[in-house]
């Protein structure tokens, strides 16, 4: 007690305030299945990020941290191009409860390539990675242009990458991003193909991207202030 009175007496006293804590992020990179190249570029990409905007970065491979008592200490848990089951009973049911406390996920890519046989976690991310063609450029339609996500994108973005075609779709989200499936070849979703998109979901934040295969794309400009937009709607900022 006498450490807060001292703190709030030098703020009152010198007009100075407290600088705000930095959010913490935890970035999980495990894979049982195939394991993306980008995965490193990736996890720099987000250190970067969170250097020039004031967030932690913890990288980890280590499904144990998945118990409550280690993830309520991050603002945030980040699945970047996460395949396979990567976590047991357990350490889900750490995780749903993290969620149900208000805490927040984001999904790169391989996110939706991860957990199938875990129907709580279909609706969290939003949906279930099918298969997808070759790399291709493809134009990517913005619907949503108010969020921080998207703000700085143009209407229709070309963009090269490896386009995933889902199933078990959950139409609860808000759709950023949707596919031009006309645009390239293999597409399957048909017209509905959207590609990034959040929403809040049992108690906490929920976001989601496609985009994140190539090595390349993580020097993307649009790109990485796409992602950046994601960590601050989870964020809320």
């Amino acid at each position: 007690m006498r450490i807060i009175f001292l703190l709030i007496s030098l703020v009152l006293l010198t007009g100075f305030a407290v600088p705000p804590k930095d959010s913490e992020v935890l970035v999980f990179t495990k894979t049982a299945g195939y394991r993306h190249k980008s995965i490193t570029v990736g996890v720099e990409t987000l250190k970067e990020l969170g250097a020039e905007n004031d967030f932690n970065i913890t990288h980890t491979e280590n499904a144990e941290l998945f118990n409550y008592k280690t993830l309520k200490r991050f603002d945030l848990v980040i699945f970047l191009n996460t395949t396979g089951d990567v976590l047991d009973s357990e350490q889900e049911q750490a995780f749903e409860k993290y969620i149900n406390k208000g805490g927040s996920f984001m999904g790169v890519h391989a996110a939706t390539d991860t957990e199938f046989e875990w129907p709580w976690f279909n609706k969290l991310v939003g949906a279930y990675f099918l298969d997808h063609p070759d790399k291709s450029t493809a134009i990517i339609k913005r619907i949503i242009r108010s969020h921080p996500s998207t703000a700085h994108l143009p209407n229709q973005w070309k963009h090269y990458d490896e386009w995933y075609n889902f199933k078990s779709i959950n139409k609860s989200t808000n759709v950023l991003l949707m596919l031009d499936e006309t645009s390239y070849k293999g597409g399957k979703n048909g017209a509905f193909h959207p590609i990034a998109w959040y929403h809040e979901f049992d108690g906490g934040r929920s976001f989601y991207t496609g985009l994140g295969h190539t090595i390349e794309s993580y020097n993307d400009q649009k790109f990485r202030k796409h992602l950046l937009g994601g960590i601050f709607y989870c964020l809320n900022r």
